[in-house]
């Protein structure tokens, strides 16, 4: 998928929306905070794993994104706060996603006012934004 909304695939997944470059924005910013693309032909495990779910698992049980990268503790705190804005922004239902505005807002704030997100690819409708 990339970085194309799931709604742009299907309107299963709800409307066509700002929302939609919300979820690009998103997994654009996991890229950058993991290290890897979404989609890297060269990684053999990539058929095994969801990238989005490889991320989520890494913030959810605390595990440092970036190996090999010495990292002072601000630096990993701001890292797993990007993380969890993106893990917001790729909810598969739109109305799970939060706006541009929401986005600034948590990018800004502090990482200990973060919720973590549900799973992006279990998202359900009666999950709500931060």
């Amino acid at each position: 998928m990339g970085y194309i909304a799931p709604e742009l695939y299907s309107r299963n997944f709800g409307a066509i929306s700002y929302k939609s470059d919300v979820y690009s924005f998103g997994i654009l910013v996991l890229e950058m905070v993991s290290g890897r693309r979404n989609l890297d032909p060269s990684i053999e495990t990539q058929h095994e794993v969801y990238f989005p779910e490889w991320i989520y698992e890494k913030v959810f049980t605390g595990q440092q994104l970036t190996v090999g990268m010495e990292m002072t503790q601000v630096e990993k705190d701001r890292v797993r706060q990007l993380a969890i804005v993106a893990l917001w922004c790729i909810q598969w239902n739109p109305r799970n996603r939060p706006s541009t505005t929401q986005v600034v807002n948590m990018l800004t704030g502090r990482l200990q006012d973060l919720q973590m997100p549900p799973k992006p690819f279990f998202s359900s409708a009666s999950e709500s934004i931060p």
